[in-house]
């Protein structure tokens, strides 16, 4: 496919330009669900009158449909979206980036969208379409699945949808939770991820950051206990991961652990462990959770996060080998990229 795409370059330059700019399009309706014209221009950069031109062409190919409430796409239109997927990435060399980074890293499988989450709802929104499609693929009937919080994941949970080894799932919080944004903790987000599969879920209201008198008093309770022997025994687990400064203040982590953090390294966080640029813990916070042992024992691990400004933490927990699949964007893989070779 490689060759054929560069005699185009050569040849057609114009015909790949082209394909590109109506598949995002397309792509960006499909994500959106319902989109009015003056919106998507505005989404896509777009002049109003370019838009109208590449939107009849669609409508006259029968990959969208036009209703009172704005545009969306049809079965054609997403028929066609995945079959021209692959192509699309090879244009735009994630299949290559994708080889790099599961070569390097020794995983199973990585996936790379286009685009960079940090400035790019759409980007956030392909990396949310694209993790849930790795858990379904994945999934199994009866399986426990545990997930963290935060706005990827919940992206995540937005994309998901009933079949039958879901409905047949529990989705449990990976740790507590009760410090971020309600719609943000991982409670939250275990229970939408049920209802929007149809699932069973529970909860684990436990703060998401104690102290440790308060941390060893809670795992005594019986309720805590049992609890945690459910979500230590998840099959898998979907995770983001996050710049260890930014997750620590909006934890609310005093001045002198983050100073702490800072001095010794810390670029990355994920289930309350801190990571240094070589993929060591170098902090843990005491909190009531998956712990990295656990992890290491369930069959599939999902880290999901993208952002240029994400790259080098991703590369970070990467370098522990806890992961089995990756779903990055196209900005923290070139970023994570820059790092491999430094």
């Amino acid at each position: 496919m490689r060759d054929i795409l560069d005699v185009q370059k050569q040849l057609l330059p114009d015909l790949l330009e082209v394909l590109n700019k109506r598949y995002t399009v397309l792509q960006h309706i499909f994500l959106l669900g319902s989109v009015g014209r003056r919106t998507l221009a505005g989404a896509l950069d777009m002049t109003e009158r370019v838009l109208r031109s590449e939107v009849e062409f669609l409508k006259g190919q029968g990959l969208i449909e036009t209703e009172t409430s704005g545009m969306r796409i049809s079965e054609s239109g997403r028929e066609l979206l995945e079959k021209l997927q692959p192509l699309i990435k090879e244009m735009l060399g994630l299949n290559e980036l994708e080889k790099r980074i599961r070569d390097h890293f020794r995983l199973e499988q990585v996936v790379v969208v286009p685009g960079d989450s940090d400035s790019s709802l759409f980007a956030k929104k392909e990396l949310g379409r694209a993790a849930a499609l790795m858990l379904r693929k994945h999934v199994t009937k009866h399986d426990v699945i545990a997930v963290t919080g935060g706005s990827t994941m919940a992206e995540v949970a937005e994309h998901l949808s009933t079949t039958s080894a879901l409905k047949g799932s529990l989705f449990v919080p990976a740790r507590g939770g009760l410090g971020e944004s309600v719609e943000l903790q991982a409670n939250m987000i275990a229970s939408k991820m049920a209802k929007k599969t149809g699932g069973q879920y529970r909860l684990l209201h436990v703060p998401d950051h104690l102290r440790e008198e308060a941390y060893q008093s809670l795992i005594q309770e019986p309720n805590i206990q049992e609890m945690m022997d459910v979500v230590r025994s998840s099959r898998i687990v979907i995770h983001g991961i996050g710049d260890a400064i930014v997750m620590a203040q909006r934890r609310k982590v005093d001045s002198e652990t983050i100073d702490s953090l800072r001095g010794e390294g810390a670029l990355a966080e994920a289930f309350g462990y801190y990571f240094n640029p070589e993929g060591k813990v170098v902090h843990k916070m005491p909190t009531v959770g998956l712990r990295l042992e656990d992890i290491q024992h369930c069959e599939v691990v999902i880290g999901v996060a993208g952002g240029k400004s994400k790259g080098a933490a991703v590369a970070s927990v990467l370098k522990y080998g806890q992961e089995d699949i990756l779903v990055t964007d196209e900005a923290a893989a070139v970023e994570m990229l820059n790092h491999m070779l430094s």
